[in-house]
């Protein structure tokens, strides 16, 4: 089944899935999409297949900085559309991708009725905090090249190594100038772990990218692991891998 490709909806017990299906339909989600602004309310919940959703905290001057990644592992708007609450940020697809779409109404009838619904998404809500909380740290404390090669492993963790990704782009997400990005994939080019060209990026050697990558990555990693248990990744061509929980 086609929505059993996020790894929240393929959590959730048989009884919730029957009954959240009939709702449930699959969309593309093109690049540079906004699906949620600062301050809005949501009326959708998304399940991503592949890709990867950006959480953008923007300021007044223009500026704005990545503060989470929200891939086939997790889920955009559930605990929004529980609560009644607004989004407290800006949302957009960074990396275009299938995903699982569902009013948001349902799912909160189906969190009012389903106390293990509502706790799978609250759990994935405590792995998002705690990712959000390691990227405040990582921002403040770690190297340019640390936190672009961390950048570079999330996004290979979720979608592999062929990465849609300018040094605009990359540079605005982390909320550094572009000429300092710049000279960290020369660095990384040059050595061999990746190739650039014409807003693409390949990345050639992942182990090698990641031994140049803060701890950060694999906190993140840990902190899923503790939460929904280990995952196995097997690496497959062209994709993010064949993802096991194990």
């Amino acid at each position: 089944m086609p929505h059993s490709k996020n790894r929240i909806l393929s959590r959730v017990s048989r009884a919730d899935f029957n009954t959240l299906e009939p709702h449930l339909r699959v969309v593309e989600l093109e690049q540079g999409r906004v699906i949620a602004d600062s301050r809005r309310r949501l009326h959708h919940v998304y399940f991503p297949h592949g890709g990867i959703l950006s959480s953008i905290v923007e300021l007044k001057s223009g500026l704005a900085i990545e503060t989470g990644m929200i891939g086939n592992d997790g889920v955009f708007g559930a605990l929004q559309a529980i609560d009644d609450r607004l989004s407290l940020n800006k949302v957009l697809v960074q990396v275009a991708g299938r995903s699982s779409v569902v009013d948001a109404a349902v799912v909160k009838h189906l969190a009012e009725s389903s106390a293990d619904f509502r706790s799978l998404m609250i759990k994935y809500e405590r792995f998002f905090l705690g990712q959000v909380q390691q990227t405040t740290a990582c921002n403040a404390l770690h190297s340019i090249e640390e936190r672009t090669c961390k950048w570079l492993v999330r996004m290979h963790d979720l979608v592999g190594g062929d990465l849609p990704l300018t040094q605009e782009f990359l540079a605005q997400m982390m909320g550094v100038q572009r000429t300092s990005v710049s000279g960290v994939a020369s660095r990384l080019q040059e050595e061999g772990l990746i190739e650039y060209h014409r807003g693409k990026v390949r990345i050639v050697s992942i182990d090698g990218v990641e031994r140049r990558a803060c701890e950060c990555c694999e906190v993140v990693r840990e902190q899923y692991a503790d939460i929904f248990g280990k995952v196995a990744v097997e690496a497959i061509a062209d994709g993010p891998g064949l993802v096991r929980m194990v």
